[in-house]
């Protein structure tokens, strides 16, 4: 398989996303589809409003909790979990054990197991494992990112090993064992009755080319993740347990792989280790999500998330599918940004489930965004509680770039032309090239602003001589506002530069000090003190 951008969404481009990794990614995608189809959006320090009663105590750190309004009510949101979702479902998706029990009552596949204390001893485990038959999973029962669970476990040596790391070493004393269930790892979101997005969770893995070492193709597949918005915070991590793994398998990562080869890095496949997501919407069978919508709704108050699945290929479609777990808080960005296949809109059906009147709306979103980064730097800097994003332009959005030639490069004149576009109402940026000339990008909703723009271009009190100006049409997406895009040269000029007033400042602040102490300890000071004193008692 080949990699592709071409299947990603184009109003979820990697230029769109380019500041929002991690957790940020999925705030940042839900709230920009709600704020595109004019909701009012505004983001929450935690504990503030309704985000008290959503059990989001744990969160510290801003860009987590937003919420989104239009004039008959509002919602709130944690990363991709609405309101909605209640806090019993949440309790009960973060234990695994709870979940379990739950989904067996509703009749969902899920494989055969037992939950052990922390007051349980490990040979009471072993024993229990030898009855169930090898191989086994033991897992953590509160745990998240695949920490500590340990599968396809073969002999009891081999558990006993695996008992000391988890509940020692990790000092996760409560776990699980079950049996192993052998098959493909699923991740499928679900919103209300329907499946939206699947994807395959493969091991970290290369691919051989007969000529570069692993270590070579792992390097060069990190270098490819990092045009993944998701995967490029998701790095494959050399470490000894990936060592020992290849070592198991008869390989080193001095090992050349012959041509085609897939090698495993990992017996693990989460995406946060480096494992790779696959889209396959399309492909899984309608009996397999219906597995899947049924194990989301054997939770009540559960309206979304994530369902985690194993899916044997070789049994029959009734047989095959087991539930592992359910995420009320799952991460999205496999979906939108799988390594191969399709991109699904996740967000929409989110937006679509809490706003069902804005349905539709999302085929009319301009290619406008916002500036995460500049929307919470009030939470960060902790001057103020919420934040209120500029409302996204309604309508057809038409935008041009002029390119400007001539002596042009004085940041004066580019801040100028920021003023200009303030005043039609214009959005965009301006950004030198590397010859004697500029690109200015401007969009709006009335085209006569935007031509009109040319006027400013010559018009500024701040302009420089001006050769030539260019015009085309910019298709791009723009960002809400208007930023002086600075190349690096100017950058390092303004810092010196301000690095200078600062010297200054501080030298004169210095020099303010000396002559407050002279002053102070001057002799016209120390005998005026008793007329000073007096004075102050007759004001009193």
């Amino acid at each position: 398989m080949e990699e592709t951008h071409s299947e990603w969404l184009p109003h979820l481009s990697d230029s769109i996303v380019a500041d929002a990794h991690g957790y940020l990614l999925d705030s940042y995608a839900v709230s920009l589809e709600g704020w595109r189809r004019g909701l009012t959006l505004k983001w929450h320090l935690k504990n503030t409003e309704k985000f008290k009663e959503m059990m989001t105590w744990y969160v510290d750190k801003p860009g987590q909790l937003y919420s989104l309004s239009n004039k008959e009510r509002t919602h709130y949101f944690f990363r991709t979990r609405g309101d909605k979702v209640t806090n019993d479902a949440v309790t009960i998706g973060k234990d695994k054990e709870k979940t379990k029990q739950m989904l067996q009552q509703a009749g969902v596949p899920v494989p055969e197991g037992q939950q052990f204390f922390a007051e349980d001893t490990n040979e009471m485990i072993i024993e229990y494992a030898s009855s169930l038959g090898y191989p086994v999973v033991i897992k953590p029962t509160d745990g998240s990112f695949g920490r500590g669970v340990v599968s396809n476990i073969t002999s009891s040596g081999e558990l006993e090993y695996s008992i000391q790391y988890v509940r020692t070493q990790l000092n996760m004393p409560e776990v699980i064992v079950e049996r192993y269930i052998p098959g493909d790892d699923y991740r499928l979101y679900v919103v209300g009755d329907e499946v939206v997005g699947a994807i395959k969770r493969l091991p970290p893995n290369v691919i051989g080319d007969g000529v570069h070492t692993i270590q070579d193709l792992i390097d060069q597949k990190n270098e490819q993740r990092k045009d993944n918005p998701r995967l490029i915070t998701c790095l494959i991590n050399v470490n000894q347990e990936m060592v020992d793994y290849l070592n198991r398998q008869g390989y080193t990562l001095d090992s050349v792989p012959q041509a085609d080869k897939q090698v495993s890095l990992s017996s693990k496949n989460n995406i946060s280790i480096g494992g790779d997501p696959i889209d396959m919407l399309d492909d899984l069978p309608s009996e397999i999500k219906k597995v899947a919508v049924q194990a989301l709704q054997a939770v009540p108050g559960l309206d979304h998330g994530a369902v985690d699945m194993m899916v044997h290929p070789d049994k029959p479609v009734n047989e095959a599918a087991f539930v592992i777990e359910l995420n009320p808080t799952a991460q999205i960005g496999g979906l939108l940004y799988p390594m191969y296949g399709k991109s699904r809109d996740i967000p929409s059906a989110i937006i679509d489930y809490y706003f069902p009147e804005t349905k539709g709306m999302d085929e009319e979103r301009t290619n406008t965004y916002f500036d995460l980064h500049d929307v919470l730097e009030p939470l960060q800097m902790n001057t103020a509680y919420s934040t209120t994003v500029t409302p996204s332009p309604r309508g057809k959005l038409y935008a041009k770039k002029y390119t400007v030639y001539g002596d042009v490069k004085d940041i004066g004149y580019h801040r100028g032309l920021r003023k200009q576009a303030f005043e039609r109402q214009l959005h965009g940026f301006v950004m030198s090239n590397e010859e004697d000339s500029i690109e200015v990008v401007v969009g709006g909703l009335d085209p006569e602003m935007v031509d009109d723009f040319k006027n400013g271009i010559w018009e500024d009190d701040e302009r420089a001589e001006i050769w030539q100006v260019q015009v085309e049409d910019y298709h791009e997406p723009l960002k809400v506002g208007f930023e002086v895009k600075l190349d690096l040269k100017t950058q390092l000029e303004e810092l010196k530069k301000y690095k200078r007033e600062l010297e200054i400042t501080e030298l004169a602040m210095k020099k303010a000090e000396v002559q407050r102490r002279k002053f102070y300890e001057s002799k016209s000071w120390k005998i005026t003190k008793p007329i000073r004193y007096v004075g102050s008692f007759f004001k009193k």
